[in-house]
């Protein structure tokens, strides 16, 4: 298994050294998943088929980026989230550019949650040309000072940029400095952009200062009844599904109390609706306080919320009262279920998510007779924090529902997803990061973006996201008007490309205009030669 966390150094190890996170792969889901070596990760035996913790999994690796997210746009919408915090950006006045973006889901996610809704607290230290000459140490203590004098913060968390990380500015001395004045946390968080390749390193580095500054290290009791829900924003839908094992949730981070925040490590266990979000926290919650992770598949479908239910009910002792529920849930539901696959039949879709977000979808989408040969995420964790197989969730999807024949791994490149489309030509594409959504609307695929993250999640989530799809493919008229009346940004050559990475392949199409045109017309003598 990996390594234990290290909560001793202040900076949070990246997940490509950590996991052996990778942003580009294409082929199925099997092949995938094999090449992972999941279950012999950490293993010592050299030679053996899979990683085994000795290599990394192979990525394609581009010549160029068109699109992407920052880990300290995670951290925006990690710890800028934190309701009665104030985050501090420590850069240029560019960096937050995501602002007004997090601020409107934060306002949402208030009001989903039934809280006062108000503004984001994220402030810029708004570096200039002479800070990176000479350093903006007075900058970020004066930040700090307004930060308390104008919202009375129980917190204070301070992330770097790739300004300050390339002056090497002592984030960290200051942080140190200002807490022991204050009296509150003054937590640094290391999140400059060039640090990782996969902005979910910002969901790692915000939940690596939490656990080091925020926890309670000695907590002077335990609340049995008590679990940490690791989430984003989405609705409240584990309260009413958690209540049913007498159990109370504790929604972290987005959206959380400092207070609350504090109190993960009395909570009975740790539970989240996507590896990819929850492994560093939930991990570093049972190694270092204690706090069992539950190990499960993730609850999506009949057979993945099944066993995540049952799980939690052993760690947290409630066996009792786990099989009775099931039993009802799987009576109210499935005629339900049964009703939208018959309107789903023959139905065609295609999932562009993070990582186990995706698989879940799937499973769902599965469930409901969907057909899914096709799916692109954002990036892949051959492993997650705690090593355990049960967490395999690419694994689980292959083995309970098939494999994806057309399984992309691309970092939000929307230049590739229009030749993952043309591959599988889906009926509607669910995505998370809507910057892909018009892509698809211009080639007449309705896009359904997932404001509301919880949309799948447990029984009922099959039936929301059921209901969902029918309402997308319910417009899909007003997508194909929009496909015959725009132009897509790309030349016919690339139109004309079947395989996405080419260019990952052949960096030289792009490089040097002669060997491209070389290139194209061997393609042009190949293709008449077939025809």
């Amino acid at each position: 298994m990996p390594k234990k966390i290290n909560l001793d150094m202040a900076s949070v190890e990246p997940r490509e050294q950590r996991l052996g996170t990778i942003i580009a792969w294409d082929g199925n889901s099997e092949e995938l998943h094999e090449q992972s070596g999941y279950e012999l990760r950490g293993q010592k035996e050299r030679g053996r088929k899979g990683c085994g913790g000795n290599c990394r999994l192979c990525e394609l690796s581009g010549p160029f980026t068109q699109g992407a997210v920052c880990s300290e746009q995670m951290v925006e919408c990690q710890a800028g989230n934190v309701r009665d915090a104030v985050l501090i950006q420590h850069s240029p006045i560019g960096c937050g550019g995501g602002q007004v973006e997090y601020n409107a889901i934060y306002r949402n996610g208030l009001a989903m949650r039934g809280y006062k809704v108000e503004n984001i607290r994220i402030i810029s230290t708004n570096l200039k040309e002479s800070d990176m000459v000479f350093g903006a140490a007075d900058k970020l203590r004066q930040s700090i000072d307004d930060a308390w004098e104008r919202y009375k913060p129980q917190a204070i968390f301070v992330a770097s940029s790739c300004a300050t990380g390339i002056i090497g500015e002592d984030i960290e001395s200051i942080t140190d400095e200002k807490e022991a004045e204050l009296g509150i946390p003054v937590v640094p968080l290391a999140c400059e952009g060039f640090r990782s390749k996969h902005w979910s390193t910002g969901f790692d580095a915000t939940q690596h200062g939490i656990l080091r500054q925020i926890v309670r290290r000695n907590p002077q009791k335990k609340q049995e009844d008590l679990v940490n829900v690791i989430n984003l924003w989405g609705s409240d839908v584990f309260t009413p599904l958690l209540k049913n094992l007498n159990l109370r949730v504790n929604y972290v981070v987005d959206l959380a109390s400092v207070e609350e925040l504090a109190q993960m490590s009395e909570a009975a266990a740790t539970v989240g609706f996507c590896y990819t979000l929850s492994s560093y926290l939930a991990a570093a919650l049972e190694q270092h306080f204690g706090v069992p992770e539950v190990k499960a598949p993730m609850p999506y479908g009949f057979a993945g919320t099944d066993a995540w239910l049952r799980e939690l009910a052993r760690v947290t002792h409630r066996e009792d009262l786990v099989e009775p529920f099931i039993q009802a849930e799987h009576e109210r539901v499935k005629p339900r279920v049964e009703e939208l696959k018959k309107k789903l039949k023959g139905v065609k879709g295609f999932v562009a998510t993070g990582s186990a977000y995706a698989h879940g979808l799937i499973q769902v989408m599965r469930e409901l007779g969907i057909e899914v040969d096709g799916s692109l995420t954002f990036h892949h964790d051959p492993v997650y924090d705690s090593g355990d197989t049960q967490e395999d969730s690419l694994g689980y999807l292959n083995q309970h529902y098939g494999k994806v024949s057309n399984f992309h791994v691309s970092n939000r490149q929307q230049y590739q997803l229009y030749a993952f489309l043309q591959q599988v030509k889906p009926d509607f594409l669910l995505i998370r990061h809507n910057g892909l959504a018009p892509l698809a609307s211009r080639l007449g695929i309705p896009a359904a973006p997932l404001g509301d993250e919880h949309i799948a999640v447990g029984y009922d989530g099959m039936i929301n996201l059921g209901e969902t799809i029918l309402e997308i493919l319910a417009h899909k008229k007003f997508h194909d008007d929009i496909r015959k009346h725009v132009k897509l940004p790309y030349k016919k050559w690339w139109l004309k490309q079947k395989d996405a990475y080419i260019l990952a392949k052949h960096p030289e199409l792009i490089e040097d205009d002669e060997e491209a045109e070389g290139y194209r017309a061997e393609e042009r003598v190949e293709v008449g030669a077939h025809a």
